[in-house]
Parts: C-alpha cells; sequence; structure tokens
C-alpha cells in the first residue's frame, strides 16, 4: 500500500530532481552563452600564392567607431566565469559612475551625463534592470525602449540567448512567473573600450555576478557585457550599426577579470 509518508517522500525527490534539473540547465545555458561571446576571432585569410592575382581588398578605410566596435577581447575559457580565487592585483584604479534618479513611466533610468562613465553607469542600470527575474520578455521590452533605429538586433546577444536557453530548457515560458525561481544580475566591474566622434559614440563593458536561485539551490556565474552607445544630446542609448564584439565573462575580482581589462566601479550617489 502507497502510504502517506511514502508519498511525501516521492514529493521530496520530485523536487530535489527538479531542483537539479534545473540548476544544471543554468550551468549549461551559461557555459554556452560563454563559449559563444570568448570564441576566438576567425583566422585571417591565407597568403596569396606567388603568381597568383592579390584579392581585392576594400578601398574605403573603416571608421573609427566602426574599428573600436568590433575589435575584439580577449579570449577568456568558460571556466573562468566560475566561482574560484580572488585576486588583489587590479587593472587601474575604480571607475566612478554616476547612480541618478529614476524617470517615471521609463525601464530604464536616463539623467547620465555625457560622459565615458555616464555611458558606463547606462549600461550598468541597463543590465541589472533589463536581467532581474530572467525573463526574455523584460529585456526585449527593455532593449527596445534604449536601443535607437537601425540598432543590432536583440537577437544577437548574449544575454538574451542566455535568459531564451534557460527558460526553454526549464520548461518556462517567456512572461511566466516561476514560485521561488529569483534571477539577478549585480555588476561590481568595468570598463570603458573607447570613445569616438568627440566623445559622443562609446563602448563600454559591464561584469557582474549573475545569480540564479531556485526554492534556496544557488548558481552563480560572473558575465560580462558590452554594448556601443550613443549620446542623443539628452541621454546615453544603444546605438545604431555594427554589434560590439563579445566581452569577456569571467568571475569578477578573479585574476580572469583584471588580465580583461575590467576595474572596479564606484557607485556614485544620485545625481
Amino acid at each position: 500500500m502507497f502510504t502517506a509518508t511514502e508519498s511525501t517522500r516521492s514529493h521530496r525527490r520530485t523536487r530535489r530532481l527538479i531542483i537539479v534539473v534545473v540548476l544544471l540547465v543554468v550551468v549549461v545555458a551559461v557555459v554556452l552563452v560563454a563559449r559563444h561571446a570568448t570564441a576566438p576571432p576567425s583566422p585571417p585569410p591565407a597568403a596569396t600564392p606567388p603568381g597568383a592575382a592579390p584579392s581585392p581588398t576594400p578601398t574605403a578605410p573603416v571608421d573609427e567607431a566602426t574599428a573600436l566596435v568590433t575589435r575584439h577581447m580577449l579570449t577568456l575559457p568558460p571556466e573562468a566565469a566560475l566561482p574560484h580565487e580572488l585576486t588583489t592585483a587590479t587593472a587601474g584604479p575604480p571607475i566612478t559612475v554616476p547612480r541618478p534618479e529614476p524617470i517615471a513611466n521609463r525601464v530604464i533610468a536616463d539623467g547620465f551625463p555625457a560622459t565615458a562613465e555616464g555611458a558606463l553607469g547606462w549600461l550598468t542600470d541597463f543590465n541589472e534592470t533589463a536581467l532581474r527575474g530572467g525573463d526574455p520578455a523584460t529585456y526585449l521590452r527593455a532593449y527596445g525602449e534604449a536601443a535607437l533605429p537601425h540598432a543590432p538586433s536583440p537577437q544577437g546577444n548574449g544575454l538574451l540567448a542566455l535568459l531564451t536557453s534557460f527558460r526553454e530548457e526549464a520548461d518556462i515560458r517567456a512572461g511566466e512567473l516561476k514560485p521561488g525561481l529569483t534571477v539577478t544580475y549585480e555588476v561590481t566591474q568595468g570598463l570603458i573600450k573607447g570613445t569616438a566622434d568627440g566623445g559622443r559614440f562609446a563602448v563600454v563593458c559591464t561584469l557582474g555576478q549573475l545569480s540564479f536561485d531556485y526554492q534556496g539551490q544557488a548558481t552563480r556565474m560572473g558575465i560580462g557585457d558590452c554594448q556601443a552607445l550613443r549620446w542623443t544630446g539628452t541621454a546615453w542609448r544603444i546605438a545604431p550599426g555594427a554589434r560590439a564584439a563579445y566581452a569577456p565573462s569571467a568571475w569578477p575580482g578573479s585574476a580572469e577579470s583584471v588580465a580583461a581589462g575590467y576595474r572596479p566601479l564606484n557607485r556614485g550617489g544620485v545625481r
């Protein structure tokens, strides 16, 4: 006879199995995205054999902004994103970024200054807000609000791919609430890859701890993200044109994060 005690035990085993499956899916999804995000650049074309006609070369130079956007970042192995030992070394002094007041009826706050640090502050706020809850629908809504016309499609973004893979494999629909599931992204480091057009164009990157917690069982990874941003005259927005080269993903504060150029962020007060 199937007793109440046996039923309770079976329920607990099922619950534990669900937790394990969900956490494994998270790990697989993050590592796959990390592999994609840190894939090495394609090899250069082979040299022209002796006697062969040289291949035609472009005559128009690549503009400064496009060269900055597409320049490859440091390649790191996927395991660099896993929690591991920290280092006392740094890639430079902390970067101070502002923390402006939220603006009503906007998913992402504005009010950041027209500086590279302001751009990094904006991306920090964007990523922390867009990834909260781990819902692709939230990310897409935030991206749609933040992207200028002809900006890169969000479908090619590594963060969106991670959230989508996690939801699909865990059989959680976009927009669906899952009791007991908490997803957060806390940015602690960043880098300014460079600026162009007199500082009105900037490529900046965040590095933060992406945490999945399901019914008390947590999985954490260090995930990086780079975006090309354009100053509109009043605010920073995701710029039209080429997609920014994928950011290195490393555990924040690790030797790998320092090697990639990430520096601690000093989150300033409300402007």
